[in-house]
């Protein structure tokens, strides 16, 4: 069995509003299948028939009381949860964020990537601004972090380098680039409204993105 199988297997097993809810319990101990019965309010043959569908994708594991013999305690197996997430990305060299102007969405996500992860960052653009946009360094100050921007925005071609990864932050720069990148994030650009609330809904938005993927990242 691949990885992938095992994990459309989980995921099968779980798609069940009631092993869901085993499996949330579960996370909390391990229980016997008379005490899952009692907090779920379920009869002992639905237990069983959901603990029998769980352990078949080998969601969870039993284990006899050595106290009673005759009781037997049900758990999550180890390995579950990594076993769930993709599987993790090597760590790049250095990632470069691009988006068209390099004043707004890719400055904001490489200080936001600098302050989450030790990997390297850096930011350019397709068609680079003279400044960096101030709402963006207004934004990355709300949210505690520093826009210097006396930098000024640089154009692709003068910042990348061999074993950067390239993830465009706008649409524009994606298909300006014409799978030049690796990986494409469609943020909506703060600069059309210019309000302060799209520069930190920009933010907010770079902010997740990068907290899942910097997490996939193995270590370098």
């Amino acid at each position: 069995m691949t990885d992938l199988e095992r994990r459309v297997g989980i995921f099968a097993a779980l798609a069940d509003q009631t092993r869901l809810r085993i499996v949330d319990l579960l996370t909390m101990g391990d229980l016997s299948s008379s005490e899952i019965a009692a907090a779920l309010d379920l009869r002992s043959n639905l237990v069983a028939h959901h603990l029998r569908t769980l352990e078949a994708a080998e969601i969870i594991a039993r284990t006899r009381s050595e106290f009673d013999r005759r009781r037997s305690y049900v758990g999550l197996r180890p390995e579950i949860f990594e076993t769930l997430a993709p599987a993790s990305v090597s760590a790049p060299d250095r990632v470069l964020f691009v988006c068209t102007a390099n004043s707004a969405r890719s400055q904001l996500a490489e200080v936001i990537w600098r302050d989450a992860s030790a990997v390297p960052a850096a930011s350019a653009g397709t068609l680079p601004a003279g400044a960096i946009n101030p709402g963006a360094a207004a934004s990355a100050s709300r949210h505690g972090l520093d826009l210097d921007t006396s930098r000024r925005p640089r154009h692709i071609d003068d910042v990348k380098a061999d074993g950067d990864l390239i993830i465009t932050v706008c649409d524009d720069a994606h298909e300006r680039l014409r799978d030049g990148d690796d990986l494409h994030w469609s943020i909506a650009d703060p600069a059309v409204e210019g309000t302060a609330a799209a520069f930190d809904a920009a933010f907010e938005a770079l902010r997740e993105r990068i907290r899942v993927f910097s997490s996939r990242l193995s270590a370098a």
